[in-house]
């Protein structure tokens, strides 16, 4: 069970802080794209998720799109954010995370996974030997696969509200 617990556990993406990465030992972020930063599919970022992203940077967090979808998808988004990326991660694999952390020139102990599915984002992060922050996700996808996948993780969650995961850096318990 422990793979699929994240080391912390908030709402959405502009929750998190310089101060809570830096808490957690990390001054990197790698970030999933959908359902973390907009809509599945959509290149509309959510509302002040460019603004977090520049705030992150001036506090000398470093940021690296991580996404399992297309380059095609990818990289108009990543330009929105001024950010690198790498599509097509086959996450949860841990070689995705590793390509990243080197990307970015950290070590995978300094780096922290941000994503909202337990199965590829946390799973992978935990896999790789890298911290990670589960969100809440902004969106139901409507394919069986990620249906059945929510299911799964329902009971997961539960537990993560149960025990108060991450409460030992934000302070919310």
């Amino acid at each position: 069970m422990s793979l699929f617990l994240p080391t912390v556990s908030v709402g959405k993406a502009t929750d998190i802080t310089p101060e809570l990465i830096r808490a957690m030992n990390a001054n990197a972020i790698l970030l999933d794209v959908d359902n973390t930063l907009a809509l599945h599919g959509s290149q509309t970022p959510f509302p002040g998720t460019v603004e977090w992203a520049k705030q992150m940077r001036k506090a000398g967090i470093r940021l690296v799109l991580v996404s399992n979808n297309f380059q095609k998808r990818v990289e108009p988004f990543a330009a929105k954010y001024g950010l690198p990326f790498l599509s097509l991660s086959l996450k949860p694999f841990p070689a995705a995370y590793h390509r990243a952390v080197r990307r970015l020139g950290v070590e995978p102990e300094e780096a922290v996974v941000v994503g909202d599915q337990i199965f590829t984002d946390v799973f992978g992060a935990n896999w790789a030997g890298i911290k990670s922050i589960l969100l809440v996700p902004a969106g139901m996808e409507q394919s069986l696969s990620f249906r059945l996948r929510r299911a799964l993780e329902k009971p997961i969650r539960r537990k993560i509200k149960e025990k108060g995961y991450g409460s030992q850096f934000t302070n919310k318990g």
